[in-house]
């Protein structure tokens, strides 16, 4: 901040030379190069202009990462302030430690996390010792002692899981998308959540309620209001409206929350998975025109936004979020996760290499869940021991030598109620977690506080890599779940068909309601397919056939085969109802099935 002021004092006056007294410690070692090169030759024209770079540079850095900060500012404001204050936390310690499990005093929670990290190791240790240098399937020790990582070779679905989907898909009815919205809306009443804006009326009217569908389908499918006009009937004007008053964030969010809750307590959701693990990935869409989140990138053919999602173990999403795809996805992990407002009771997240963070790392364990990411390059990841090499060697012959550095218990001793204090002020929504997570991402090596959750978090990183590299259906478990994520990136982009998918809204307002009507029609095909699965496994076993659940394990809802989203779009709310018989619609018979029809 001397330097900031040595600028504006030059600035004021209009000099040109930089004193010789002028701070210069804040330069960074890659720039210090041209500052003594314009010094040595007396350019001082050149090194004006080198040095105010560098003014700029750091400020600009120590704004990012809170090392600088602007009283009364929101976005650059001191980054204790968005945690609870040690009087604000104390009441509230007690209760927290117990609801995720962690001491409260420094020494007990070291020694838990020892205790888990030399449980790791020695799993590890029992893996390197008993693979040979020559067993290219399992992880293991080359002839020059490096680490040698197989890729995991690819699940092996049974032919008969194959054939049992191809047979279940075949039985199940073909849908409108209007109309499998209306029949799901009969038994879960997500409508009911599109409340006006000015005060709580249900949407009980059925002209309402077919308003509502056409704006869903209108922004999920990307076809915009004016095609749907054309293709439903309903004026331009009427859908405007409704989407104004009706349809926003909160209650696309409330609608979504129904439908997964309905999709959780389903027979055969059981079987995809038991809601204890979800993932978190990243999917870009183009952009057209002007659009305050969207970036130009090469690698995706031009300008495009991303939408980050959270999905479960059950198929599926609980969380959508627009971002800037330039920006890391790691600082949004935590949001939606902590968010989490449905039923499903969450214990374990995956990420690819994207999440795997240091701080991330920590601060999934402080609020009391596990981060247990997919991540390459593990042979340069840094791993910790607790003791000097020689003790962990003759403890760990095999996997001793890969603890490359030693936990640093003495800074996360000494700032062990303020890590406790950041997880409360997370978990119990005082501060953003993608705010925290960017601020101490960016922080400095003299941020103690920053420093301190970065040594917690190698060491979780380090239990994980040691888990991750034993255990192969650990490692199968993870790739399982980032799968789901990424096989629903499919289904969104079917359903998102029209303009070729390419978003045109340009504010981040607009981009996120359109997001989660995309999220609702992709939960509502789901939850639809799951039910509808579900009755034909009963039609199946009612027959005498045995379908045994771990084949269903393999079967996925996640597609759009039996659902028609093009052509004319008739919401007749009525007429679809008056369809069903005992609120389903028939399976399809054989004969049909074996005509392709």
């Amino acid at each position: 901040m001397a330097a900031v002021g040595v600028l504006k004092k030059l600035n004021e006056t209009g000099g040109r030379k930089v004193p010789a007294d002028a701070p210069g410690s804040f330069v960074a070692a890659r720039y210090a190069g041209y500052l003594a090169k314009a010094r040595k030759s007396g350019d001082d024209t050149a090194y004006r202009h080198y040095w105010e770079l560098c003014v700029i540079l750091s400020l600009r850095d120590g704004l990012r990462s809170g090392d600088v900060y602007v009283p009364g500012s929101r976005r650059y404001a001191d980054p204790a302030t968005y945690l609870y204050t040690p009087a604000q936390w104390q009441p509230r310690q007690a209760g927290y430690c117990q609801l995720v499990g962690k001491p409260a005093m420094a020494a007990d929670a070291q020694e838990q996390g020892k205790e888990e990290l030399h449980t790791a190791l020695a799993q590890l240790e029992n893996t390197l010792a008993g693979a040979l240098p020559d067993d290219t399937g399992t992880v293991r020790l080359d002839e020059d002692e490096h680490l040698v990582i197989p890729k995991l070779t690819a699940e092996d679905i049974p032919a008969e899981a194959r054939e049992l989907k191809d047979e279940l898909s075949g039985l199940l009815p073909f849908a409108p998308v209007a109309s499998l919205l209306i029949e799901l809306d009969g038994r879960t009443k997500f409508l009911d959540c599109f409340t006006h804006a000015g005060g709580r009326k249900l949407a009980q009217s059925p002209d309402l309620k077919r308003n509502i569908l056409a704006v869903l389908i209108a922004l999920a499918t990307n076809l915009g209001l004016a095609r749907m006009s054309e293709a439903c009937g309903i004026s331009y004007d009427v859908l405007a409206w409704t989407m104004e008053w009706y349809v926003r964030e909160e209650t696309l969010r409330e609608a979504n929350t129904r439908i997964v809750n309905h999709h959780y307590g389903l027979e055969l959701s059981k079987v995809f998975g038991g809601g204890t693990m979800s993932s978190s990935d990243g999917q870009r869409f183009p952009v057209r025109g002007k659009s305050l989140s969207g970036r130009d990138m090469i690698i995706h053919g031009g300008r495009v936004l991303s939408t980050y999602t959270h999905v479960s173990g059950q198929w599926s999403t609980y969380g959508t979020k627009i971002i800037v795809p330039t920006v890391r996805e790691a600082h949004f992990a935590l949001d939606e996760f902590l968010g989490n407002a449905t039923d499903l009771p969450f214990t374990e997240h995956a990420t690819d290499t994207h999440g795997a963070t240091l701080i991330n790392f920590g601060l999934f364990d402080l609020v009391g869940k596990a981060l247990t990411p997919r991540m390459r390059d593990l042979t340069r990841v840094t791993l910790v021991r607790d003791d000097i090499p020689a003790e962990i060697g003759k403890r760990y012959p095999h996997a001793g030598p890969l603890l490359a550095a030693r936990s640093n218990e003495d800074l996360i001793s000494d700032c062990w109620p303020d890590l406790l204090r950041m997880g409360g002020s997370l978990k119990y929504g005082q501060a953003s977690a993608s705010l925290i997570v960017g601020k101490w991402s960016a922080a400095s090596r003299q941020n103690t506080m920053a420093a301190a959750l970065k040594e917690w978090g190698m060491l979780r990183r380090t239990i994980h890599t040691a888990k991750y590299l034993s255990d192969p259906a650990y490692r199968r478990r993870i790739s399982r779940q980032l799968n789901k994520g990424e096989s629903l990136h499919a289904l969104r982009r079917d359903l998102r068909y029209a303009q070729q998918g390419a978003i045109t809204r340009p504010h981040p307002g607009e981009q996120t309601e359109q997001a989660w009507c995309l999220t609702v029609l992709t939960n509502a095909v789901v939850t639809w397919t799951t039910e509808y699965y579900t009755l034909a496994v009963k039609q199946l076993r009612g027959e005498g056939r045995s379908v045994p659940d771990e084949l269903l394990a393999h079967i996925s809802p996640g597609h759009s085969g039996n659902i028609n989203f093009f052509g004319v779009i008739n919401v007749d709310i009525e007429a679809e109802l008056s369809k069903l018989s005992g609120g389903w619609r028939p399976l399809r018979p054989a004969q049909l099935r074996d005509l392709g029809l």
